[in-house]
């Protein structure tokens, strides 16, 4: 049997990776997965060390997976250089610390996700995610895309599910793609998807959820592999997962209660705010973003920030990083 037959007969959950931990555990598709947010320089240009360091930031939390990048990472402002050079310097950061580096590979076209794969793999990454292609809503040239991109290298891939992309898409992509080993859902209700995801592929299939993990502690209790929140209090999350996970469970509801506050906020406030925390965390220089002008968030005002300033200093005690 060769290693494609084993990678679509293994449970997603049980796969061994090739990649190793700091301590010599084998990393694992489960846990919380935060998605990096893209730092800039004052020249809008990537701020590649500060991503280094947003990685490292993140293994002192006791995460279990670094995502990069994706939506909340705006990959789509991201050149190609950046996106090459920010892949190489995380995935070689990544090498000595605990996390899985995920580096996000969609493009509009195939044959570019194909050559972001393959150097990532080169790199050094631990598994791949991409988006659809966007502005292709061709369920066979959807599936065709993740396709291209499975067959590009061995890396355990994960689909992200977005829009109108229904179960039955995804169960048709893992089932044409053997290297796909797992979904994160955002599209439809992904807390109602849980169970059809699990009885459709056998529960061979990770499932991981985004949305700032909203009801992640409602997603446990449903069984799901993990979720993809920001990066600025990922450690919150990761303190509610290892208390849930120990059978701590009231304790790991208080955890989440915490991040809930948080997750209020950047709602309203969006990616300013986001980055915003991460300048308090002492892991960006400053909160500048891409985003377009005309977004329907709030601005982040000098009352948003002393409010910002003001719950971070009362989570203080519980944030590990």
């Amino acid at each position: 049997m060769n290693r494609r037959s084993f990678l679509a007969l293994s449970p997603a959950s049980t796969l061994p990776l090739k990649s190793l931990s700091a301590s010599g555990a084998a990393k694992q598709l489960r846990g919380i997965f935060p998605i990096a947010q893209s730092p800039f320089t004052d020249a809008d240009r990537l701020d590649v060390a500060t991503l280094v360091e947003e990685l490292r930031f993140l293994d002192r939390g006791g995460v279990h997976g670094f995502v990069w990048p994706q939506l909340a990472s705006e990959w789509s402002t991201l050149s190609k250089q950046e996106r090459l050079a920010g892949a190489e310097a995380v995935c070689e950061a990544g090498k000595r610390l605990k996390p899985m580096v995920v580096i996000g590979v969609q493009s509009a076209e195939a044959a570019d996700a194909v050559q972001y794969a393959r150097h990532a793999a080169r790199c050094g990454a631990d598994a791949l995610i991409a988006l659809p292609p966007p502005n292709h809503s061709d369920p066979m040239a959807i599936l065709e895309y993740y396709r291209s991109i499975g067959q590009a290298t061995e890396l355990p891939l994960i689909v992200q599910a977005v829009g109108k992309l229904s179960v039955d898409a995804v169960i048709g992509i893992w089932k044409a793609a053997p290297t796909v080993r797992a979904v994160k859902d955002e599209a439809g209700e992904p807390v109602m998807r849980i169970s059809e995801f699990r009885e459709k592929s056998g529960g061979r299939l990770a499932i991981f959820t985004g949305n700032h993990g909203r009801t992640m502690l409602d997603e446990l209790m449903r069984g799901f592999s993990g979720t993809m929140p920001a990066a600025p209090f990922a450690d919150l999350y990761a303190a509610a997962w290892d208390l849930w996970q120990s059978g701590g469970k009231r304790d790991a509801v208080d955890m989440f209660g915490r991040a809930a506050i948080l997750i209020q906020e950047i709602n309203a406030y969006g990616m300013e705010s986001i980055k915003y925390l991460l300048c308090l965390r002492g892991v960006f220089k400053n909160y500048r973003t891409r985003e377009k002008p005309g977004s329907s968030r709030a601005s982040l005002d000098e009352t948003s920030k002393r409010n910002l300033r003001e719950l971070m200093s009362l989570m203080k005690p519980h944030l590990r990083a």
